[in-house]
């Protein structure tokens, strides 16, 4: 029994595509008499034409895979896409290095370790980049003798 030509009329009646045209297959005889897109629309109105929904795509994976990541896994070197700094920005970087230099320089002011003029020179160093973190920085003043 072919049917090519009414389920191409009630796909564009329906506006979907040809695949998602549902013909109930009691009535197919019914069917194949019709040849008209108002004999098509008379048996969409009577439910032997109808457009199956939509099958969506499943985001269960996804789903689970960003739950993993939420707890710290699947987030080794090999899942990685993009260079370094796409996974933290250099600024971001800059960010959390310099902070920490920055409020023990202020913390040794304020209690006196270092002087202000120190402060001064270790702040402006810290700004270029000299310091690679806090430990790195306590050494210098250590080697260097900054102390007050």
């Amino acid at each position: 029994m072919n049917l090519t030509s009414q389920r191409r009329m009630a796909a564009n009646i329906l506006k979907c595509g040809y695949h998602r045209v549902w013909i109930d297959p009691e009535f197919a005889d019914d069917v194949q008499m019709a040849i008209s897109r108002d004999d098509i629309k008379e048996l969409i109105a009577e439910n032997k034409i109808k457009k199956r929904p939509e099958k969506g795509i499943s985001r269960y994976n996804a789903k689970v895979i960003h739950a993993r990541k939420l707890r710290g896994l699947a987030r080794g070197t090999g899942k990685r896409k993009g260079t370094k700094h796409s996974i933290v920005p250099k600024k971001r970087d800059w960010i959390n290095t310099i902070r920490p230099i920055r409020t023990k320089l202020k913390e040794m002011r304020n209690t006196g370790e270092i002087s202000v003029r120190n402060y001064r020179i270790l702040y402006k160093r810290a700004k270029g980049g000299v310091f690679h973190n806090v430990k790195n920085l306590i050494r210098y003043i250590d080697d260097n003798k900054m102390r007050s």
